[in-house]
């Protein structure tokens, strides 16, 4: 903040100096959306976190001319559409000049629609339902993949490296976890995998013995975990091995995360989970991972994807000169680079693509398996 020393000068006499801030000194506001308590909070927090750390990264490399300061406002959805609402009008009030979020696709659906009829720019991190970009909405962006993209993805990967036969379904109900298990399903029909059955468990619940028993009776190729988050995730995998689940578990992004193999340990061995690639070995990545385990420990699954939706806000604000949505998304149509999650482009519905590969969890880390593309991966 630029200030500058003045002196009150009253009958000859020169008082005491004081601080006078000038009317140059300004700050740029943004936002995010996430779960910052309850069960999705270690997410939600990610989201939060990658944020912060692109802030460092701007503010490192000299800003954003016109700002002495980027300053987060970070709301609590608790994955709850009302509360997403009102997250969303309470940083309408706040006059931030875009948003990052949400998480949960039953919040950053309801969130946005509250954002867009500001003109306030969004970009999520995490939510994957097809309804996100696909209702037209002027000025919402995504940075993950979609399910309609990871389904068809996850199906291959269970054709042609599993080589399964039947598959029996479980997910939570929750926009995202069933729209994408009925993807799953789909596609599973389509390629001529027999799906013995596909039953549904209840958010928050914690005993799984009931639907694990049915799956244990179908004795399917594979017990395809559909969840919203890698708690109930992780509860699921513990139950399934106790019980004697021979089926071989295969799971999606929400369980792409270091808290899922913590609380499941022994029962994440083997375990496969598909999720957008990420090459680890590059200068942006590595950039990203310095100051991110620095301040805050392990990186989670949407940490990176929040990274760089708030760089591309931030380089898309510093292109336009300006804060004005039109401008800014403008810019943020014209970015071509190479991200820390990935090469970040943005195609005409705000999508941005990702490259769903399978990951296996071998001796507790997330090991790139098998790709859609190039097949098993060494």
């Amino acid at each position: 903040m630029k200030k500058r020393l003045l002196s009150i000068v009253v009958m000859g006499l020169i008082l005491v100096p004081f601080l006078l801030t000038t009317a140059s000194a300004k700050t740029l506001k943004i936002g995010s959306m996430s779960p910052l308590t309850g069960p999705y909070a270690a997410d939600g927090n990610d989201i939060k976190n990658g944020v912060l750390c692109a802030i460092d990264v701007i503010m490192d490399e000299g800003g954003i001319p016109g700002y002495d300061k980027i300053e987060l406002f970070p709301q609590d959805t608790a994955c709850d559409p009302k509360q997403a609402v009102a997250a969303a009008n309470k940083l309408i009030n706040l006059e931030v000049a875009g948003v990052i979020g949400a998480y949960c696709s039953s919040s950053t659906i309801p969130g946005s629609a509250t954002l867009d009829e500001e003109d306030i720019i969004m970009l999520t991190p995490a939510s994957t339902h097809q309804d996100v970009t696909d209702r037209g909405l002027k000025y919402m962006f995504r940075m993950c993949g979609r399910d309609d993209a990871q389904a068809p993805a996850a199906v291959k990967f269970l054709k042609d490296a599993l080589k399964t036969k039947t598959i029996f379904i479980v997910d939570d109900k929750t926009t995202y976890s069933q729209g994408l298990a009925d993807g799953v399903e789909a596609n599973c029909k389509k390629n001529g995998i027999k799906v013995l059955g596909h039953d549904h468990v209840n958010q928050g619940d914690k005993d799984f013995s009931a639907i694990l028993t049915m799956a244990k009776r179908e004795n399917a190729d594979v017990l395809y975990m559909s969840l919203q988050n890698h708690a109930t995730g992780s509860l699921m995998a513990i139950q399934a091995k106790r019980l004697g689940l021979k089926s071989q578990i295969v799971s999606q992004d929400a369980m792409y995360h270091p808290n899922f193999m913590k609380v499941a340990k022994k029962a994440a061995e083997g375990i496969y989970v598909t999720y957008g690639f990420t090459d680890r070995t590059t200068d942006a990545y590595k950039k990203y991972e310095k100051i991110f385990t620095a301040k805050y420990g392990e990186i989670g699954a949407y940490g990176t994807y929040a990274y760089d939706a708030a760089i591309s806000l931030f380089k898309a604000i510093k292109a336009a000169k300006s804060t004005k949505p039109k401008k800014v998304k403008k810019q943020l149509m014209k970015l071509d680079f190479d991200g820390a999650s990935k090469h970040v482009k943005f195609e005409k519905n705000g999508d941005s693509g990702s490259s769903y590969i399978a990951y296996k969890i071998v001796d507790g880390k997330y090991v790139p398996y098998w790709s859609p593309i190039d097949g098993y991966l060494k």
